[in-house]
C-alpha cells in the first residue's frame, strides 16, 4: 500500500521523527541539520550579509523539467545571487496536505538536496506542518549569503551606456507549467529552465567585471524586471525584440495562446547590466559556465524618462509594459 502523509507526521511525535530521519536527513545530509535542534549554528565570513525568503505554491507541483523542490532551492539561491552574494545556508518549511503520497514528498526533497549540492549550499534547518487535504504541497525557504568586499549590485545602479545581457532563453518555465496544468501538448516538449545561477555570478565577480545590476525575471517575466530596474535607476532601457532568445516551442505556444514572451516567468536566466566596454568580457565568462551558454546582449541603457522600449522586427519602437493581472497564476 502506498504510504501517505498523515496529520501525525506534523504532530511532533514518532511519525514526525521517522519522516525527518527517513526523508529529510537522507537528502539534506549535513552535520548541523543532523543535530536536530530547533535552530542552526553556522559560521559566516566577515562582510555584508544578504538575506532572502520566499514561498512556493506552484500548481501543479511537478512539471516538465522539474518540481516545486527545484524552484524552492534555485529561486532562493538566485535571489541571494542577484546581490552578488555567495549563497551559504538555506532553511525550509513544508506545508503538506493530509494524504499526500510519501513517494511524491521524497521526490520533492530529493530535488532540493540535489540542487543544494549543485549550488554549494547547506539546508540547515526546517519545519513540517500537515493540513487538511485539498491544497498544497507548499514550500517556504529562507537563505543567507555573504556579499564580497567591494561588490555593489542593485536595481538602482543601471547607468546610461550599460549593456543589457540575458543569460538564457525566456519563457520556458511559465510555458512548461502551463502545459502540464492545462494538458496542452506541443510538438516539442517545453521544459522549465529552473537552475541555480550562483556560479555564473561568482565567475563574473572573480573575473573583475563591473556588474551594476542583476535581476532574475521570475513572476512578470523580462518585461516586469526591466520596468522595475528602469524605475529604480531612473533610466530608459531599450531592447531589440529580434535578439530575445527563446525556444521554438515557447514561441509557438505564445503565438497560439496570445501571450507576450516577455511576460512569461523564468527560473533559470538573469538580466546582467554591465558597462558597454566590458560586455564582451562578461559574455565570454557567462557563456563559459553551465546555464549561460545561450547568453546574448539584448539592449542598452539610455538617459531618459524611466521606461522600457523595444525595437520591433519592422524597425519601429513599442513600449514594453509590465503585465497586469494574473496571467499565469502559481508559476512559482
Amino acid at each position: 500500500m502506498e504510504k501517505r502523509v498523515q496529520k501525525a507526521h506534523g504532530g511532533g511525535g514518532a511519525q514526525m521523527r521517522s519522516l525527518i530521519k527517513d526523508i529529510f536527513l537522507r537528502h539534506f545530509d549535513n552535520p548541523e541539520l543532523s543535530r536536530l535542534n530547533d535552530f542552526a549554528q553556522v559560521s559566516l565570513p566577515a562582510g555584508r550579509v544578504a538575506l532572502t525568503t520566499d514561498s512556493y505554491v506552484v500548481d501543479p507541483w511537478e512539471f516538465p523539467g522539474g518540481n516545486i523542490g527545484d524552484l524552492a532551492v534555485c529561486g532562493t539561491v538566485n535571489d541571494l545571487s542577484m546581490s552578488g552574494a555567495k549563497p551559504l545556508y538555506l532553511t525550509t518549511g513544508f506545508i503538506l496536505p493530509e494524504g499526500f503520497p510519501i513517494q511524491s514528498l521524497e521526490k520533492i526533497v530529493a530535488a532540493m538536496g540535489e540542487r543544494a549540492r549543485e549550488s554549494g549550499v547547506l539546508i540547515v534547518a526546517g519545519d513540517t506542518k500537515v493540513v487538511e487535504s485539498g491544497c498544497g504541497p507548499f514550500v517556504n525557504t529562507a537563505g543567507v549569503g555573504v556579499i564580497p568586499e567591494g561588490v555593489n549590485i542593485a536595481g538602482e545602479n543601471a547607468r546610461a551606456g550599460d549593456a543589457v545581457i540575458i543569460t538564457g532563453v525566456v519563457g520556458s518555465h511559465g510555458i512548461a507549467v502551463l502545459s502540464r496544468r492545462e494538458g496542452i501538448d506541443f510538438i516539442t516538449e517545453v521544459k522549465s529552465d529552473s537552475a541555480p545561477l550562483c556560479h555564473i555570478v561568482a565567475a563574473l565577480i572573480e573575473g573583475g567585471v563591473t556588474v551594476n545590476v542583476l535581476r532574475d525575471p521570475t513572476r512578470g517575466g523580462v518585461a516586469e524586471a526591466l520596468n522595475e530596474i528602469a524605475g529604480q535607476s531612473g533610466v530608459e532601457i531599450e531592447i531589440d525584440d529580434s535578439l530575445i532568445p527563446m525556444e521554438a516551442g515557447v514561441r509557438a505556444a505564445c503565438e497560439m495562446l496570445g501571450y507576450d514572451p516577455l511576460h512569461i516567468a523564468n527560473e533559470g536566466c538573469m538580466l546582467v547590466f554591465v558597462p558597454s566596454g566590458q560586455k564582451e568580457k562578461a559574455l565570454s565568462i557567462i557563456r563559459s559556465k553551465k546555464y549561460g551558454e545561450m547568453a546574448v546582449e539584448i539592449g542598452i541603457v539610455r538617459e531618459g524618462a524611466p521606461r522600457v522600449v523595444a525595437r520591433t522586427i519592422l524597425g519601429s519602437k513599442r513600449l514594453v509594459d509590465p503585465p497586469s493581472g494574473e496571467l499565469l497564476p502559481r508559476i512559482c
